[in-house]
């Protein structure tokens, strides 16, 4: 049997494999209990408004990896990038390059669709990918810091 990798991208049918992927990711990075995602909403927001794309790593028939991703916008480069929120390999098939492909992917579709950047975050704890991604290149932004509003205080600040 060949262990020859291939990528697909999600279909409508996938929802609950996507799901299952992100509660395996969220459940290493000790976040699960954050998870209110269902397939419902996936559906939705994958599939019917089309906000963002799953695109799966597969070995065998056996879907081994993920990243989900969308186009964000550099005002600066006066064009899209490619933001990658999620990448995640099985834990009994890392370690075979499977990240390193799906990255490189990534950075092919990123350039197929003329895209100035490929960026993403990273948990300060998890060196083990912290590690990787500088083995790839990839430059930490150490002068920016994220801001984020959500739940009560985004519904608070969009009142009137």
């Amino acid at each position: 049997m060949s262990n020859e990798l291939s990528f697909r991208f999600a279909q409508r049918g996938d929802v609950a494999l996507v799901l299952r992927f992100i509660k395996e990711l969220a459940d290493y990075e000790k976040m699960l209990d954050e998870v209110v995602a269902d397939e419902a909403t996936l559906e939705e927001w994958l599939f019917d408004r089309q906000k963002a794309e799953v695109l799966f790593a597969v070995v065998n028939g056996e879907e081994v990896g993920f990243a989900l991703f969308f186009h964000n916008f550099s005002t600066f480069l006066g064009r899209a990038g490619l933001y990658l929120e999620d990448l995640y390999v099985k834990p009994e098939h890392r370690g075979k390059g499977y990240g390193k492909a799906i990255l490189k992917k990534l950075a092919k579709i990123a350039v197929e669709r003329g895209c100035g950047r490929l960026e993403w975050w990273c948990l300060d704890w998890n060196r083990p990918s912290i590690d990787f991604y500088l083995s790839l290149g990839a430059e930490p932004m150490s002068d920016w810091t994220v801001y984020r509003i959500a739940g009560d205080t985004l519904t608070g600040l969009a009142k009137d």
